[in-house]
């Protein structure tokens, strides 16, 4: 009797913390919904941060995590195909997974002093490439652990099959193994860009912004992130506006390629 009533108990109070979370979750959401929306217009998204938009913002964040993407995916790919397909259980490949498991733990603003102090303070201004790098080291650790446990599902009959035909070991990895599990990683790759579009810490101390539309990667380089920050911080309420709008539009950025992860991984099921 008591364990039943102690289960009642516990059902009901974690039922009402879910409840909790999911009620400050909505009340945020509907609040930038909200004050988002209203603050959106078409000069939003065809002005610079200079007239009042976030045109040359989009492009100076997208344009940093994509070149960020460039430089992970690669990088986390091979390491994660090291890890599972040639590492087994050396000592090299546990200190790789053990630290790109720190890697991933590890607070985005230590990254961001850490590139800062690489690529910032030696050229002696912020630019866009220590932005990028910075990005990518946030990717690299969630690319590796993705690769790396979705190599682990493909069965090891495959491999044994492709030997059994004469195939070398690497054709077998590049032509059979990521062949089976590339939706997951894709997938993977998918979230850790939803991670970093949106990330503010290590841009503050590598990229920091420019209110000008720009290429030029060498010098202060357009962040809507950090752009938010700073526009939610002045006293005007034209910027706290653009501040709402630039918040509610990176939200749904973020929210729909979470959603086509997700959506991936269904229709693969």
């Amino acid at each position: 009797m008591n364990r039943l009533l102690l289960n009642k108990v516990i059902l009901v109070l974690s039922t009402l913390s879910a409840l909790i979370g999911i009620g400050f979750l909505f009340w945020i959401l509907a609040t930038l919904s909200y004050k988002g929306v209203t603050s959106i217009h078409w000069s939003t998204f065809t002005k610079d941060l200079v007239e009042g938009g976030i045109r040359n913002l989009l492009v100076g964040q997208f344009t940093m995590a994509l070149i960020a993407t460039v430089i992970a995916v690669p990088l986390g790919m091979m390491a994660g195909i090291y890890l599972r397909e040639y590492g087994h259980g050396s000592k090299l490949a546990s200190i790789i997974r053990n630290l790109s498991d720190v890697m991933m733990s590890a607070p985005s603003i230590v990254i961001g002093v850490f590139v800062f102090a690489l690529l910032v303070d030696p050229v002696g201004t912020y630019n866009g490439w220590a932005g990028a790098v910075a990005l990518a080291i946030m990717m690299i650790p969630i690319i590796i652990s993705t690769t790396d446990n979705m190599l682990a599902l493909v069965p090891q009959e495959l491999r044994e099959a492709g030997i059994a035909l004469g195939g070398s070991k690497h054709k077998i990895i590049l032509q059979v193994v990521i062949k089976a599990a590339k939706v997951g990683i894709t997938t993977g790759i998918l979230l850790s860009f939803a991670r970093i579009i949106g990330e503010t810490a290590p841009l503050l101390f590598t990229s920091a912004n420019n209110q000008f539309f720009t290429m030029d990667l060498s010098g202060q380089f357009p962040s809507l992130t950090v752009s938010i920050y700073n526009l939610a911080t002045y006293p005007d309420e034209a910027s706290r506006n653009l501040a709402w709008a630039a918040s509610f539009i990176l939200t749904m950025i973020v929210l729909l390629i979470n959603l086509f992860g997700r959506f991936v991984i269904r229709n693969k099921k």
